[in-house]
């Protein structure tokens, strides 16, 4: 019987941002969002692509996604265990968004957890219920992302709107699951003390009390360019911490605990 396989683009080893201790992040490819400021459009897509870039002297070519097999990735991280075990890390699911390919990640997470892993996802929560409740079965952290409390804001910058987002979350609250929330702050869509406000708001009424704020960065840039693609966010002003401790401070004021 031929094994589920899944479109990846990437395994990252020796991670310290995507959830507690040292973890290894494998990267799923395709998202149903389209978000304007998104710094890996390799990742928007679920099929392989070849970016390009003219050079002096030839014309450099790299593929981007490729199949694996839970176990040839049950492999992969299995070789880094001891440094899960030593430094209270795991597994980390992210993407794209790894809800587009649930089937294969519900098995992931089991043979994750039969392996005694700490797994986390980094996930937009945009899916059906039925997905969602199936896929966040083995998963002890939730990294979730949240990127405007007003829906038609959210359909204009990432072409969806974020009712099953919201929807999702408050599912996940009520059933105890360890959540971080995390908000992208983006120059003029959602970075007022107005939107912290609302944020704050939406994350108590849901029972989530513990946020990342996501500073705007251009790092992607160069990547639509290799992709071919129209990146609307040129010119746009980078956002550092410095610039959001009034934003932040909305947060703390609200009962949440708030970094970055």
């Amino acid at each position: 019987m031929n094994e589920k396989k899944a479109n990846i683009f990437n395994i990252q080893k020796f991670s310290i941002h995507d959830g507690p201790g040292i973890r290894t992040v494998v990267f799923f490819k395709g998202c149903p969002l389209r978000c304007l400021w998104c710094s890996n459009p390799e990742s928007q897509s679920s099929t392989i692509e070849i970016p390009w870039k003219d050079t002096s002297s030839s014309v450099a070519l790299s593929i981007v996604g490729y199949s694996k097999t839970v176990s040839e990735i049950m492999i992969e991280v299995m070789k880094d265990i001891d440094f899960y075990e030593e430094s209270g890390g795991g597994v980390t699911l992210s993407g794209g968004e790894v809800l587009q390919q649930a089937d294969f990640a519900i098995e992931l997470l089991q043979e994750l957890k039969n392996k005694g892993i700490h797994t986390a996802i980094e996930t937009t929560g945009y899916t059906f219920s039925e997905v969602f409740k199936k896929c966040i079965t083995n998963v002890d952290l939730l990294l979730f992302d949240i990127k405007h409390y007003d829906r038609d804001k959210h359909l204009t910058a990432t072409g969806v709107y974020n009712d099953m987002i919201i929807k999702n979350m408050k599912y996940a609250a009520s059933i105890g699951k360890t959540i971080i929330a995390r908000i992208p702050v983006i120059p003029d869509y959602n970075n007022s003390l107005e939107d912290a406000k609302e944020f704050s708001s939406l994350l108590n009424k849901i029972g989530i009390k513990k946020v990342n704020l996501l500073p705007f960065h251009q790092f992607g840039q160069n990547k639509y360019d290799l992709l071919g693609r129209p990146y609307t966010m040129e010119g746009i002003k980078q956002l550092y911490p410095e610039d959001l401790e009034e934003f932040r401070q909305v947060f703390l004021e609200k009962g949440l605990d708030c970094s970055f």
